[in-house]
């Protein structure tokens, strides 16, 4: 009996190690939700993880879905749990939406999107 407890919190432990190991956003700027004067030089995401920089990803669309930065983001050179991306001048007002997807250190996939809006 004792043996089969053992195994089933060393599974436990086990699965809880693997689940934490994803990356998720831990900040942003612009912040979530954001209403802003000024549209940002870029767009920063950080995480709660280092991420692969091949496989991660960080997209702005406006509100008609068109992308509007400036490449697919890049993870810093400096601070591999920072992804950013570059936003043109001259960007209307309204409503821009973010797109992340990153693959943790560890392999695991994570995705999402938030909105920030320049008035």
């Amino acid at each position: 009996m004792r043996t089969l407890a053992l195994v089933i919190s060393l599974l436990a432990l086990a699965c809880a190690t693997a689940a934490s190991a994803h990356a998720f956003p831990d900040n942003s700027s612009p912040h979530v939700g954001a209403t802003i004067a000024t549209v940002p030089k870029m767009v920063k995401v950080w995480f709660d993880g280092e991420l692969e920089p091949v496989f991660s990803t960080l997209v702005v669309k406006n509100a008609a879905g068109a992308v509007v930065s400036l490449g697919k983001g890049e993870v810093d050179a400096k601070n591999q749990a920072l992804l950013e991306t570059t936003l043109p001048k001259g960007l209307p007002p309204g409503t821009y939406t973010v797109y992340w997807s990153v693959v943790a250190r560890d392999g695991h996939r994570t995705a999402g999107h938030f909105t920030f809006t320049v008035k």
